[in-house]
């Protein structure tokens, strides 16, 4: 994998090409259309994906592969976050392996 235009990410490194996006808010119609869209923009591919409803609170947790991400890693977490605050919601981007990491202290 050549990873040498995507800027910060680790040349190479195959481990590096998940990451886990967090989003939550009051719930409201289109979320996951318009962070989906987004995501199909950026060519990042959604794997996995959960979402929950807590007494109107909206909280989707995705795994996806940025192998084809056609911005910087960086460009890419602020067009999103930029997105999710216009729609009044909350967004974090971490790679995979530093979620795993953070996960397994102990």
């Amino acid at each position: 994998m050549d990873y040498s235009h995507k800027g910060d990410l680790i040349m190479g490194k195959k481990n590096n090409d998940k990451v886990i996006i967090t989003v939550s808010g009051a719930d409201k119609v289109g979320i996951v259309a318009k962070v989906a869209t987004l995501l199909a923009e950026c060519q990042v591919n959604i794997e996995d994906i959960k979402q929950t409803l807590m007494q109107g609170h909206f909280v989707m947790f995705m795994l996806c592969s940025v192998t084809k991400l056609n911005k910087s890693f960086k460009d890419f977490q602020t067009l999103l976050k930029d997105e999710c605050n216009k729609m009044d919601m909350e967004v974090w981007v971490q790679r995979k392996e530093i979620f795993d990491c953070m996960h397994n202290i102990g």
